[in-house]
């Protein structure tokens, strides 16, 4: 072997025979192989791991995607090597060429956030700002689309390097898919998971030009500036208490309690005393309110009792509050003894006789007490009413 044989032989066992990445990284999208002069000799292995993907990049074009396996480098599978046009120094030269790694795998708890509050009109509350914040998973989807759009000719590029891109985007699409669905603030907490996947498609529109994918996408809270929430509060608080007048009552019962309990001696004792009167007098207030109709009086108003249900109404009304029935009640005479009878009544309080009017029995016409012939049709009756 001549000198410079021999020469040759040390400097193509200098070139890189095995390409792989072993990622130890939690973030990292793309690294670039660190090929000595960029040549790679002839009949080396590439091995590409599941959740990678090997690019080959010749006199700065895309020459060939590789998915999970393992390669030799030559001219029979790899369709890169057809691009170079001069394969002049045989099968045992050197190729130059970059490679890059792209992580495929799912980057997931990425986070996102509102900076900003978001302005919204709303049914409930008029013009309202929300804030809002999340997690989201992302993938490289075409590695070659990554790198010309993204990545480039960086070395090593991470998730963080773009984070703030995508949460630009994010946010801006989250403002536009709130407006397009008009959820009420009040019901978005049911809705979080039908934001979140609109939102996501919305997303992937944008993304598809940058290779990468949005896979999962959370909203984990939407929340109102802090002085609506606090109505919101109490108006619940009012929701929770029910009937007003019955939560007073309760109120002015415990205070009485809590004052007839107070047993200290001299000045402690009357002012218990004192405070016990006083709460008395608020339950009496409490529990008069209803029988006094609102007014605010001290003194009740007098009550008749319903003819019909028996319930108790004010005096001067003309219908029952509680049964509808007519409180005015005229007086009749008994059809036989003509005593004074409550209009309606069935049988006298004081013969007995029955109220009911007799019908002639041809015509159905009312008799009168007594009748002996039916004042419509002339009909002879025997019975006497």
């Amino acid at each position: 072997m001549s000198i410079l044989d021999k020469v040759k032989e040390a400097a193509l066992n200098q070139f890189i025979e095995v390409i792989e990445w072993l990622d130890e990284s939690k973030d990292t999208l793309l690294y670039r192989f660190p090929v000595a002069g960029q040549e790679i000799k002839n009949g080396a292995q590439l091995i590409v791991r599941e959740s990678q993907a090997a690019v080959f990049v010749f006199e700065g074009q895309i020459g060939d995607v590789f998915t999970p396996g393992r390669y030799t480098i030559d001219g029979g599978n790899t369709p890169i090597l057809s691009k170079l046009g001069a394969w002049k120094y045989g099968f045992n030269s050197p190729m130059k060429s970059e490679v890059y790694f792209v992580n495929t795998k799912q980057f997931t708890d990425m986070k996102w956030g509102t900076s900003n509050p978001v302005m919204l009109r709303d049914a409930d509350f008029g013009i309202v700002r929300l804030r809002a914040f999340g997690a989201y998973s992302l993938r490289v989807a075409d590695p070659g689309e990554f790198i010309k759009e993204v990545a480039g000719t960086n070395a090593h590029f991470q998730t963080e390097d773009i984070d703030g891109q995508l949460k630009r985007a994010i946010v801006t699409e989250f403002s536009d898919a709130l407006g397009e669905l008009k959820i009420p603030a009040l019901d978005l907490a049911a809705q979080y998971k039908e934001v979140g996947e609109q939102i996501r498609a919305k997303i992937n529109e944008d993304f598809k030009g940058y290779g990468l994918e949005v896979t999962k996408f959370y909203v984990e809270n939407i929340s109102l500036p802090p002085e609506v929430e606090a109505a919101m509060d109490k108006r619940s608080s009012m929701g929770a208490l029910g009937d007003a007048q019955t939560y007073m009552q309760f109120q002015a019962a415990d205070a009485l309690r809590d004052a007839a309990q107070n047993e200290g001696g001299g000045a402690g004792l009357g002012a218990g005393l004192g405070a016990g009167f006083a709460v008395g007098g608020q339950m009496a207030n409490a529990f008069g309110q209803q029988a006094q109709g609102g007014t605010g009086g001290g003194q009740a108003s007098s009550t008749i009792p319903c003819p019909s249900c028996g319930k108790q109404n004010a005096a001067g009304v003309k219908f029952c509050a509680d049964c509808g029935g007519k409180m005015e009640i005229g007086k009749v005479p008994c059809v036989k003894c003509n005593a004074e009878l409550r209009e309606g009544a069935k049988f006298c309080s004081e013969c007995g006789s029955t109220q009911e009017k007799a019908k002639c029995t041809n015509c159905q016409a009312e008799l009168a007490p007594g009748a002996k012939f039916c004042p419509e049709c002339g009909t002879k009756t025997e019975a006497e009413v």
